[in-house]
């Protein structure tokens, strides 16, 4: 197999120029900004960002950062991605490579600590994620710094900028990266793109830098509750228990592969089960690449490119040539995660109502004014306080630990959607609550989520439904029938 994935020149389609200035050679680093691919291993803009310093015969220097006054940001947040921060601290302090943690104290220190560094870099290589907050700093520092600035995906297996109009549905992107991807298989990051490179060794930084935004302590790094108190944060929602950084990370992969993976089809609707790989939060965090999953699961297979099949159906298993339970959770991994993507960074509304499909809006609006037996307030759900012990169940897993469990996630959704005054407040709620509570909120998988409760990816389902209408209806009462919940209920909504 590790002949079949030869290294590729790198990929023309994972990098795009976000100004039109020039590499300054006379600069004193090539400066790598680490925000949402936040490992050390398979990462394109680390990569990157390593072979221009060779070019240029630079240091390399990496800064993360991490913001602390956009919306959402909280002690839960701060400690999962400062767990990863602390990771990759010690991996380049053992090999002796120039790292800079940065948490912001106020408004606008990351933004000000970048445009410093790079009026010293020769140039400046960022990470490439297509939601609002991430592109909006990447698009503000590109417009105000005098060197080149480059932004690369390291997301999904599929390149973003492999088409350039968003998929209406699963099977139809499905279908697509049946056809496309087999072109981009072959070209993977490197595993390790900072072994056995040698560059020169950055001696120090001008005493401005660390005198107006100096590196993270490490007391704030190990996600101290003292420290975490002087951050303008969130902090009623407290740290939860899961860990967060590539070596969890990668434990976890290693842990699902061995022990769940066989059962996945069947186990992993079923709560009471724990049937699911729990990566979510790694990938969106960045602690863990698609790609590195990928290959685990590819090596484990003993599965080679040759192994796919020719014919491009769409159909959710068959294609990849490998087991039923490897290729259902690679439906999960590639298709449903990338389809996300996809429509984050081709439509910029996609974190809108309008966005939806018209039928979705059509049959919605037909139905907002129908009767409702239950209306609840944003903080009775919030806090859980509703009729439906299922529904509350889903409710307080996300509040104490970060997480929905999937199948729990769109009933979750469902009735969020059937007990709101109407649908465009049904969806504030649910990003409210996803993204203040969810470990891997704010990404583009969760709003495919959310979305897909709306009808985002569906079709018109009958018969027609009060408030429904022809979106798709879930019922607790049904739930109840399909799954094993009874330790989640006992767990989370104990009688």
């Amino acid at each position: 197999m590790a002949k079949s994935f030869d290294k590729e020149p790198f990929p023309s389609l994972r990098l795009v120029r976000a100004n039109r200035e020039s590499p300054d050679i006379n600069g004193k680093f090539v400066l790598y900004w680490m925000t949402a691919a936040r490992r050390t291993t398979w990462n394109f803009a680390l990569e990157r960002a390593v072979a221009l310093a060779q070019e240029f015969h630079k240091p390399l220097f990496i800064v993360e950062t991490l913001n602390s006054e956009q919306r959402w940001c909280s002690d839960r947040h701060h400690a999962f991605v400062l767990s990863g921060m602390a990771d990759n601290k010690k991996f380049c302090e053992a090999r002796d490579l120039r790292y800079y943690p940065f948490v912001e104290s106020q408004r606008g220190e990351t933004m000000e600590l970048i445009e410093a560094l790079a009026a010293h870099s020769c140039a400046l290589v960022a990470d490439d994620f297509p939601v609002k907050p991430f592109t909006q700093d990447a698009t503000h520092v590109a417009q105000r710094i005098g060197v080149s600035m480059e932004r690369v995906d390291s997301n999904g297996l599929l390149p973003m900028r492999a088409t350039d109009r968003p998929f209406p549905t699963a099977y139809s992107f499905r279908r697509f990266l049946q056809k496309t991807l087999p072109d981009h298989l072959l070209n993977l990051p490197k595993a390790k793109p900072l072994a056995r490179i040698k560059l020169p060794r950055l001696r120090g930084l001008p005493a401005e830098i660390r005198r107006n935004w100096p590196p993270t302590p490490s007391k704030l790094l190990s996600a101290d509750t003292s420290a975490l108190s002087r951050l303008p944060i969130d902090h009623n929602v407290v740290p939860a228990r899961l860990v967060g950084g590539p070596s969890a990370a990668g434990k976890l992969l290693k842990q699902f592969l061995r022990r769940k993976l066989a059962a996945y089809p069947e186990s992993r609707n079923h709560p009471d089960a724990d049937g699911t790989s729990g990566l979510s939060p790694y990938l969106h965090l960045g602690h863990i690449s698609a790609h590195e999953i990928f290959v685990e699961l590819a090596k484990m297979q003993k599965w080679s490119p040759t192994d796919l099949s020719e014919k491009a159906t769409g159909k959710r298993e068959g294609w990849w040539g490998m087991s039923q339970a490897s290729e259902t959770f690679l439906d999960q991994l590639v298709t449903w995660r990338e389809l996300g993507f996809n429509m984050c960074f081709n439509a910029k509304d996609y974190d809108k109502f309008d966005s939806l499909s018209d039928w979705a809006k059509k049959t919605l609006a037909e139905h907002e004014s129908d009767r409702r037996e239950y209306i609840y307030s944003s903080e009775e759900l919030e806090q859980g306080r509703t009729h439906d012990r299922i529904w509350n169940a889903a409710q307080t897993q996300l509040v104490r630990e970060g997480m929905l469990h999937n199948y729990m996630r769109m009933l979750w959704g469902k009735k969020i959607l059937q007990w709101s005054a109407g649908p465009a407040e049904a969806l504030e709620t649910m990003i409210e609550l996803n993204n203040k509570y969810a470990l891997d909120g704010q990404d583009p998988n969760s709003y495919s989520g959310i979305f897909w409760i709306l009808g985002r990816y569906d079709r018109p389902w009958g018969p027609e439904r009060p408030i429904f209408g022809k979106i798709r209806y879930m019922s607790s009462d049904n739930t109840a029938r399909k799954l094993k919940l009874h330790q989640y209920l006992d767990s989370f909504a104990p009688e």
